[in-house]
């Protein structure tokens, strides 16, 4: 495995069919991603470049409770919300987002007319807690491994807070 790639070499693909922007968030969000954590043998950082179109971004306005990203500027000029401010960016800009609650939410912009390329770098802890400001969602994620060794899988549950029920509820 070589543990170099060029960021110009990379294969930009649209998001996976059950991560598409339905309806009207499809006006909003759109992104292309070049994963480079696995061809590079990454085990605890995930790396991949976005691409983004003029007027799109690429996530919901979100904050992580456990995972913390930092963001490099390949190309291109956007805004990045981060908590209650907004801040312009451009190429060569690097940004670090912590996690954390509502104060440490993000999100990356492409306000200008060409396409905004970034670097995406994550920690990859496995159990996630996501804030979703905006919405007023949460989403839940950990990874499973089932006791009998088999394959593991994500499990995720997005949910709003006012529809959570007591611990207590229907025992």
């Amino acid at each position: 495995m070589n543990p170099i790639l060029n960021l110009n070499e990379i294969e930009l693909h649209p998001r996976p069919a059950e991560y598409a922007a339905p309806g009207e968030a499809a006006d909003r969000f759109d992104a292309r991603l070049g994963e480079l954590s696995r061809p590079l043998g990454a085990r605890l950082l995930g790396y991949n470049v976005t691409l983004l179109p003029p007027g799109k971004r690429a996530f919901p306005f979100h904050s992580h409770q456990q995972n913390e990203e930092m963001f490099y500027i390949i190309e291109g000029r956007g805004e990045l919300r981060l908590g209650a401010q907004r801040y312009p960016v451009r190429s060569g800009d690097v940004i670090a987002c912590p996690p954390g609650g509502v104060e440490s939410a993000h999100q990356l912009i492409n306000t200008g007319d060409q396409d905004l390329r970034f670097l995406a770098v994550s920690t990859q802890i496995a159990s996630e807690v996501c804030e979703y400001p905006d919405s007023g969602n949460f989403a839940i994620s950990t990874e499973v491994t089932p006791a009998n060794g088999g394959e593991s899988r994500v499990f995720r549950f997005v949910g709003r807070l006012e529809n959570s029920l007591d611990y207590w509820d229907g025992e």
